[in-house]
């Protein structure tokens, strides 16, 4: 674990998901965690939706507590542009790539989305 550090970037592979967030392996003894809310910008109802286990992943180090050998990582964080997930359509992309969207709006396509 000493040979990372909080704020690094590194390439890691999916090792098992919860519903609470995906394990990630980092090297053959290190494995971190992206809680649920560090998979992706917006709402995410199901983890299998963006993640399968076995995928190669980018993620950056949030965390490193020694003392309980735990890592928090995030996938989010290393992505620039809103992600969508694998089984989005063109059409929902194009909507969310037309520029701001108010919290509002926002909130409405979630509630659809988690409707689904």
């Amino acid at each position: 674990m000493s040979s990372y550090k909080v704020g690094d970037t590194v390439t890691g592979k999916v090792a098992g998901i919860q519903g609470y967030g995906a394990f990630v392996a980092l090297d053959e003894h290190t494995q971190g965690l992206v809680h649920i809310s560090e998979i992706t910008h917006g709402f995410v109802k199901d983890i299998h939706d963006f993640l399968e286990v076995g995928q190669e992943v980018n993620v950056k180090i949030l965390d490193i507590d020694e003392e309980n050998n735990k890592i928090s990582l995030s996938i989010r964080a290393t992505e620039s542009v809103k992600p969508t997930s694998k089984t989005s359509n063109k059409n929902e992309q194009k909507g969310a790539d037309e520029g701001f969207n108010t919290l509002r709006d926002k909130l409405q396509e979630w509630v659809k989305k988690a409707d689904k």
